[in-house]
């Protein structure tokens, strides 16, 4: 093996990214033949590969005969396989990510480089394609929520929505992730997505045009009688100072109750969800991390909120495509007593993840570190938040522009108001 490659995979340890490709291990031996129609069979003894001392070095010493099994894979593969050169970044990441894919986890992934960077965007406030939140652990990639505004939106996409085709290529089979990376293209190009939707008779077309997407994280304005209506559209790197912003200027007037509206916000940050609940309860458990040695850390809502005068009522709206980060806030007010939820149940993801990037530009892998409880230690993992007031929105209320969600938490405040 040379320098290079042996240097790759000591950084990324290989004594501990590469286990899950080859969890099952490799027998040794005479090679066992399975006869296929058809197929050309050539069968041959072949001497057992051996691990070579750079190899062995390579690894730690108190895995060394664990790994074993891999180091002669890696050697059959280097000398039997027809086309050589083999690429050996491309099997240091394929290892990585069969190592991810063996947790079991849906959560927990690779990503190469690429595809991290692109992950990324949209928390950053900025990229090019439909604008929408997908869940890509699914055997279609499915719609978790479409950003407000954005072409996805306006075209009519809904969170359930599955793409069975892009473009009109067939999806079936087709990795959840390869198809996101289809939809996303240049601002002003067309792609074409044929979705399976719950309750349809028929798969649905869509003609999208991709567009520059820049999220405003939060926003705000003063309804009728006195409420303020906040919006937050996702847990990012600009979603704390667009918010502050935002009640600053709400808050000034006076409101006489507050709606924050969660629907169809994919999730984020942890921490950014912790900071945007403190900007509603002056005290209290946030959420609990559930960590799987079965110990947990605390998170207690931070100091000088801007609305969490116990006075204001507040009610806040969720939805299906409310997830992750979403459900933490709504889940935190709800237990705190210092909101009731309005709309559907949401998402129901309650699994935390960190992208850890790893060294040299090769991407990074995301990993489900622990699970986290609402302040009554409620878990919504696979089950979501239920709505103290349950409210559906129709596709037909959609298309009409007709809000019965919103319209009845204004109905609610104001009866709590007194108006």
């Amino acid at each position: 093996m040379n320098n290079t490659v042996k240097g790759i995979l000591l950084v990324f340890g290989i004594g501990i990214l590469m286990l899950g490709s080859f969890a099952g291990g490799f027998v040794t031996g005479n090679l066992v033949p399975v006869s296929l129609p058809g197929a050309v069979e050539e069968i041959e003894p072949i001497t057992p590969p051996t691990t070579s001392p750079e190899q062995q070095s390579a690894t730690p010493e108190e895995m060394q005969a664990l790994f074993a099994p891999f180091w002669e894979a890696w050697n059959l593969v280097h000398e039997n396989y027809v086309d050589q050169p083999v690429d050996d970044v491309a099997l240091m990441r394929g290892a990585i990510k069969g190592m991810m894919e063996a947790l079991g986890d849906e959560h927990s992934s690779y990503m190469n480089p690429e595809d991290f960077e692109a992950a990324n965007a949209g928390l950053e406030g900025e990229y090019e394609g439909i604008g929408a939140y997908v869940d890509t652990t699914t055997k279609y990639l499915t719609i978790t929520s479409p950003i407000p505004g954005s072409p996805a939106e306006k075209a009519g996409l809904l969170p359930g929505d599955q793409v069975i085709a892009i473009d009109g290529e067939d999806m079936t089979g087709i990795d959840a992730e390869l198809a996101r990376l289809k939809v996303l293209g240049p601002a002003g190009s067309t792609v074409v997505l044929t979705i399976l939707r719950e309750g349809a008779e028929a798969p649905l077309e869509f003609t999208i045009v991709r567009a520059k997407i820049t999220i405003a994280a939060a926003t705000g304005e003063m309804l009728d009688n006195g409420i303020a209506y906040v919006q937050v559209t996702t847990f990012g790197s600009r979603t704390m100072p667009e918010l502050l912003a935002t009640l600053n200027e709400l808050m000034a007037q006076n409101p006489k109750g507050i709606i924050l509206d969660l629907r169809n916000n994919g999730g984020g940050y942890l921490q950014t969800s912790v900071e945007v609940t403190s900007q509603f309860v002056s005290e209290g458990v946030v959420l609990y991390e559930q960590y799987g040695d079965g110990t947990r850390e605390t998170f207690n809502a931070l100091p000088n909120g801007l609305a969490t005068d116990a006075n204001i009522p507040m009610l806040v709206l969720i939805n299906e495509g409310s997830a992750s980060a979403s459900e933490i806030v709504a889940g935190a007010l709800q237990d705190l007593g210092r909101a009731k939820l309005v709309g559907t149940v949401s998402y129901g993801k309650g699994s935390v993840q960190n992208w850890i990037p790893l060294s040299g530009e090769n991407g990074a892998v995301r990993v489900t570190i622990a699970k986290w409880l609402t302040p009554n230690e409620n878990t919504i993992h696979q089950i979501g938040l239920t709505p103290d007031y349950p409210v559906e929105m129709t596709p037909e209320d959609r298309q009409a522009g007709l809000d019965p969600q919103l319209d009845r938490a204004v109905e609610i405040l104001l009866e709590m108001i007194g108006q």
